[in-house]
């Protein structure tokens, strides 16, 4: 990339980002200022370049120039307007489009490299045979070791059709294994898991963005449920980190009635006046509903509550969630660049803001702010002060303020992780990957050759036993590097066993069905099945009134 460009480049972005342009001029607006403006800015950047270009100790990367320019001017609007470089924005349009081009597995780095957790049906990696526990040690030639989960990922992805070459350690095979594989389509689904929690309850889990197939794949998630007697439903958006607004509209109108405002949104110039977007489509579900919330709960995640909540459809219970309510507008750029804008602002059906303040602080201090949990003793901090503005009644009668995300009708605190139980997590890992290979004396018949990717769990599939439990802290104690005793093992032995039966049910399994293990126990979900009978009674109501 020339330095010609780079200059060229920026004012261009400059000129539609901060300006205007993007929007197109407005009547009567006289644009000689706006000329002047650009001609000094433009003049002034190519001054600076042209100084650092010519006396700087080292040449110059006219591209990293360029890239943190425009990052660092976003940021000086708000923490959400972006800029992607060529491999960030082809991801933003993978994420979207439900499906990505790589190999086809599920990975978690562990303390001296990172490892297949799971492989996904029916892709490259399926069909080459790759395991659980399978260890990336190289990729195309390059040493993997000491990659971070982020940096295999990737390596392994690319055009579709294209192959990679990759060596993986597996347990109990000396030599390391060489894999020639040719990506090729990975799903990306929005809906992770589902299943029913007891003969009538049941759970979807909603935590990969709202993507071009998100309603779609929820309709499903709830026909099949419902065939297996699902009398109420547990929406879990922890996590879920937004997307696509009309998806978030889709899902909300599975919930609320057609015609019923889902969210409004007003910004400076094409959405001056404020719209309000509307339920769509003609089946509504009337079943109880929990919808369940976090920190990572944001934007279109945030968008569902909101309304469900609003009109006392049902209730939210978990942590406060993220507090993003800026629109985005996608705007691609030359070379395969490109940049989200912030162009309106979201508010509830009945008119809070989602958006939390970022006018204070660092970017990092507004992405690593838990918004309402303690992470370190995962605890809910005590109420804050209400934010200034007017107090909003829902439906169900309760009155919530805008400005900090969606709160709670019911707070809970997530399960606690504690240096102790992420130490447990990786001896489980690392003892289930020699169990499954068939390398653990007396227990030879838990080898597993191929995953069934059975999507769920029966209570009664997979028991920890006593002697299992006794074979793990054996094998467990003997190597150090787990820095683990008897004691501390059994200190914590319900977290330990439960952990040990999700990995056995990942390996066998599926990932989905290793899920499922520990949100049978997690202290919010079992907090949100508590909270059905009241979510019956908001049904019944709305029900009574039409």
């Amino acid at each position: 990339m020339n330095k010609g460009f780079l200059i060229i480049a920026f004012v261009v972005i400059l000129i539609g980002a901060v300006i205007g342009g993007i929007f197109g001029r407005l009547p009567g607006k006289s644009s000689a200022n706006t000329a002047l403006s650009t001609e000094s800015i433009s003049s002034k950047y190519g001054e600076a370049l042209e100084l650092i270009d010519e006396n700087y100790v080292e040449k110059i990367k006219h591209e990293d120039i360029l890239d943190s320019s425009v990052q660092r001017m976003l940021w000086t609007l708000d923490p959400h307007s972006s800029f992607f470089t060529r491999d960030e924005f082809r991801k933003l349009y993978e994420d979207q489009s439900s499906q990505f081009f790589g190999i086809g597995v599920s990975i978690l780095r562990y303390r001296d490299g990172v490892y297949i957790q799971s492989v996904i049906p029916n892709t490259p990696a399926d069909k080459e045979g790759l395991k659980f526990g399978d260890k990336f040690v190289d990729v195309e030639g390059k040493d993997a070791t000491k990659w971070s989960s982020s940096q295999v990922s990737k390596n392994v992805r690319g055009e579709r059709g294209t192959p990679v070459n990759i060596k993986v350690k597996r347990a109990g095979v000396e030599e390391p294994i060489k894999f020639r594989i040719v990506r090729g389509g990975v799903p990306l689904p929005s809906i992770r898991n589902y299943f029913m929690l007891n003969d009538t309850i049941g759970y979807v889990g909603l935590s990969g963005g709202f993507q071009e197939t998100t309603a779609k794949e929820l309709d499903e998630a709830i026909a099949n449920l419902e065939e297996k007697g699902m009398k109420s439903l547990l929406l879990d958006l922890r996590g879920n980190p937004g997307g696509l607004l009309p998806q978030a509209i889709e899902v909300t109108s599975r919930f609320i009635p057609r015609g019923h405002t889902v969210v409004s949104v007003k910004g400076r110039f094409k959405f001056s006046q404020k719209r309000e977007l509307r339920a769509t489509g003609n089946t509504t579900h009337n079943f109880p509903l929990v919808v369940m919330i976090n920190g990572g709960s944001a934007s279109a995640s945030e968008i569902v509550a909101g309304a469900v909540q609003d009109y006392g459809r049902g209730l939210v219970v978990g942590s406060e969630s993220f507090g993003k309510g800026l629109v985005q507008r996608i705007f691609p750029l030359p070379y395969g660049t490109g940049l989200t804008l912030t162009t309106a602002r979201y508010y509830t059906p009945f008119g809070r803001s989602l958006q939390r303040d970022y006018s204070k602080g660092s970017i990092y201090d507004y992405y690593s702010n838990s918004n309402g949990e303690d992470e370190e003793n995962n605890e809910i901090k005590e109420e804050k002060p209400k934010p200034k503005g007017t107090a909003i009644k829902t439906a169900g009668g309760r009155v919530f303020y805008g400005g900090r995300g969606i709160e709670p009708d019911l707070k809970a605190p997530s399960l606690a992780y504690t240096p102790l139980r992420a130490r447990i997590n990786e001896a489980t890992f690392f003892f289930a990957r020699d169990l499954v290979a068939g390398n653990i004396n007396g227990f030879e018949n838990y080898k597993i050759d191929k995953q069934t990717y059975d999507r769920t769990l029966a209570p009664e599939d997979l028991e920890i036993t006593d002697s299992l439990y006794g074979a793990f802290i054996a094998f467990t104690v003997k190597n150090e590097k787990n820095g683990l005793t008897k004691a501390n093992i059994d200190s914590q032995s319900k977290y330990a066993k439960a952990r040990l039966r999700e990995q056995l049910a990942s390996a066998k399994h599926s990932s989905e069905a290793g899920g499922q293990v520990f949100i049978e126990n997690d202290p919010q979900v079992l907090k949100a099945i508590d909270a059905l009978p009241e979510a019956k009674k908001l049904a019944e109501s709305i029900m009574a009134k039409k």
